[in-house]
C-alpha cells in the first residue's frame, strides 16, 4: 500500500466560509438598518432664528420656495396632493416629524395649507426649518 506524503503548503489552507459568513450577516443589517431621507429637492432661503433645534429623526422634507411652489421627493407637486404624497412616502418608511423648509419669502396661507394637508396625512409633530 502507498503512502501519500503530505506537504506544509496542502496543509496550510484557510477555510474561508465562516469570514464570508460574518460578512453576509454585515452587510444584511446595514442594509435593513439604513435609513432613506425623503429630501424635498431644492434649496431655500431659510429664515433665521436663535433658538433652531436639530430633529435627527426626521427624514420627510418639504420646501416652499418664495413663489409659492412646492417641492416634496424632488419633485414639484401641487399643494392639494401633499396629503397623498406624505401618506405613500409614511407607507415606505414610518416617521413622527415632517420638516417644512420654506423660504423667507414664502406666503404664509401656503405654509398654512402644506401644514393642514400634512396633519390630514396623520402627522402631528411638523417642524419649521430655519438657519441657526
Amino acid at each position: 500500500m502507498a503512502r501519500k506524503v503530505r506537504t506544509e503548503e496542502e496543509d496550510a489552507q484557510i477555510d474561508m466560509t465562516p469570514m464570508l459568513d460574518v460578512v453576509f450577516i454585515m452587510l444584511i443589517f446595514f442594509i435593513v438598518t439604513t435609513v432613506f431621507v425623503k429630501e424635498a429637492g431644492i434649496e431655500v432661503n431659510k429664515p433665521e432664528a436663535n433658538q433652531a433645534s436639530l430633529h435627527k429623526n426626521a427624514n420627510i422634507f418639504i420646501a416652499i420656495t418664495d413663489d409659492g411652489s412646492v417641492w416634496l421627493d424632488k419633485r414639484e407637486v401641487a399643494v392639494e396632493s401633499v396629503r397623498a404624497n406624505i401618506e405613500r412616502l409614511l407607507t415606505e418608511q414610518p416617521t413622527d416629524y415632517v420638516i417644512i423648509q420654506a423660504d423667507v419669502k414664502a406666503k404664509h396661507g401656503v405654509v398654512v395649507k402644506v401644514m393642514d394637508q400634512i396633519k390630514a396625512a396623520g402627522v402631528d409633530r411638523i417642524s419649521v426649518a430655519a438657519r441657526g
